[in-house]
């Protein structure tokens, strides 16, 4: 990636697209601090320091990080533990996402699509200010990407600043207030469908 500045307000729904290659990924996770930016700086909440807001992002990627032999419940009341002030209602969280907190299942025996909802609930335990997700809808049957696109307006509409990547576009037609084509490491275009104030975090390189 080269010459990247981009900033990404609060209450904004941003879809991140481009073909393979093109350096979404990697974008995503020096935002969310799991790669190290060779030039330029990221700032986040006002901080250089990117461990000092760790408790403030989400990041979801490629892997669930889920665990196999645990409930749905016994997942989040795990990862609850890794924050302080994480979400206290493990059981409303599970619910946003289409499952049933009740249930004895355990993950194992789950699909793919009731994977990837429950590793969107992972990545919302710490009630996060910023969401990064990367290919949620991958893989994913049409009723559990609709799910996951409702809860993520919802949380759009908290003022909550959510950016995903997708090669699905037509599934954030209708929510995402803007769109960003990255090609070969650049951002080449960007849309706005709608205004919103207060630019934070920030992101330069």
């Amino acid at each position: 990636m080269r010459g990247i500045t981009l900033s990404l307000r609060r209450g904004i729904l941003y879809s991140l697209l481009g073909e393979n290659g093109a350096g979404k990924s990697t974008l995503m996770r020096i935002i969310a601090g799991l790669a190290a930016a060779t030039s330029g700086s990221v700032r986040l909440f006002g901080a250089h320091d990117l461990r000092s807001v760790t408790a403030r992002i989400a990041f979801m990627g490629h892997q669930s990080f889920l665990y196999d032999e645990l409930t749905a419940r016994e997942n989040l009341a795990y990862f609850a533990r890794l924050y302080s002030g994480a979400h206290p209602d493990h059981d409303s969280l599970i619910t946003s996402v289409g499952l049933d907190p009740a249930s004895p299942k355990r993950v194992s025996a789950y699909s793919q699509g009731m994977r990837q909802r429950l590793s969107l609930a992972r990545a919302l335990v710490n009630t996060p200010e910023l969401i990064l997700l990367d290919e949620p809808f991958s893989n994913v049957d049409a009723a559990s990407a609709a799910t996951m696109v409702h809860l993520l307006d919802r949380l759009r509409d908290r003022g909550t600043c959510v950016v995903v990547i997708t090669h699905q576009p037509a599934l954030l037609a209708d929510v995402a207030d803007e769109s960003i084509t990255m090609t070969a490491g650049l951002i080449t275009s960007a849309t706005r469908s709608h205004y919103a104030p207060e630019i934070q975090p920030e992101v330069r390189r």
